[in-house]
């Protein structure tokens, strides 16, 4: 055999072993975390909540939830057990910062809605029900620590 048929065998085969072990591409780890939030809007919009991650690969995180933002708003309002789903990560420790939130909305008593915010490549999509009343336009940041 060839001197470079020797060398190539045992490289093509470490190359094909490393491409079975290789670990799964970026975007793939599906985490949700379930949450309660509460707060309040007069042009200002803050609320305050906790809520925890679980990712499929077993982790699982603890968080505190901010909402910050001002626009044309008034409102108070309560999400118990919503809950949210992120794309585009590939550790957990990619979920917490700040996520663009801009949005429209109108409720009173029991509500329902959803929402979708990103930070760079990541997305979170937030669904949940909860009582209260709002009404307005409001920009901000829904931050996750």
């Amino acid at each position: 055999m060839a001197t470079w048929k020797r060398l190539a065998v045992p490289a093509l085969a470490c190359v094909i072993g490393l491409g079975a072990t290789a670990p799964a591409r970026a975007g793939e780890l599906e985490c949700k975390m379930t949450f309660n939030l509460s707060g309040w809007s007069v042009f200002y919009q803050t609320a305050e909540g906790s809520g925890t991650v679980h990712c499929a690969n077993g982790q699982t995180m603890g968080v505190h939830i901010r909402v910050k933002g001002g626009g044309l708003t008034f409102g108070k309002s309560q999400i118990s057990n919503g809950v949210g789903k992120f794309s585009g990560i590939s550790s957990i420790s990619e979920i917490k910062g700040h996520y663009a939130d801009a949005g429209v909305h109108a409720g009173a008593s029991k509500s329902a809605g959803a929402r979708v915010m990103t930070k760079g490549n990541v997305s979170l999509a937030l669904s949940g029900t909860g009582k209260g009343w709002d009404l307005g336009v409001a920009f901000g940041a829904f931050i996750i620590e």
